[in-house]
């Protein structure tokens, strides 16, 4: 349908697709006591995880499709994403993007140390 090289169009939407930013959620707990608050802190994704959602996102994207089978489902969502930069997996990169744009607040919570500090 686009007349280019498939391999090129497959690259080309996984590239258009992988996120740079996602959130992680930490709960935050005082001691003793039940509950707590939960933070999502956003989080750079290295490029191989960022890969593996993408492709993750795409097929998900072509599952949701209308289409009588899920050669024709893919090819459309691939298309999309890769020439027109639309598609259920780039609005999901998106949602992702404005989820950590939001949570910028939190992101102080990324850097404290894990461990707990011994009393002197």
């Amino acid at each position: 349908e686009t007349k280019k090289n498939p391999v090129y169009v497959l690259r080309q939407a996984i590239g258009r697709v992988i996120p740079s930013v996602g959130v992680k959620i930490r709960r935050k707990r005082k001691k003793g006591k039940k509950g707590g608050k939960t933070y999502k802190i956003p989080v750079a994704i290295k490029i191989p995880q960022g890969i593996l959602l993408a492709i993750r996102w795409l097929i998900e994207a072509s599952r949701k499709r209308s289409g009588t089978s899920m050669v024709s489902q893919l090819r459309f969502e691939l298309i999309d994403a890769a020439s027109k930069k639309r598609g259920n997996a780039i609005r999901k990169k998106e949602q992702t993007h404005k989820m950590a744009e939001a949570s910028r607040t939190f992101a102080h919570f990324r850097y404290r140390n894990k461990q707990k500090r011994k009393k002197r």
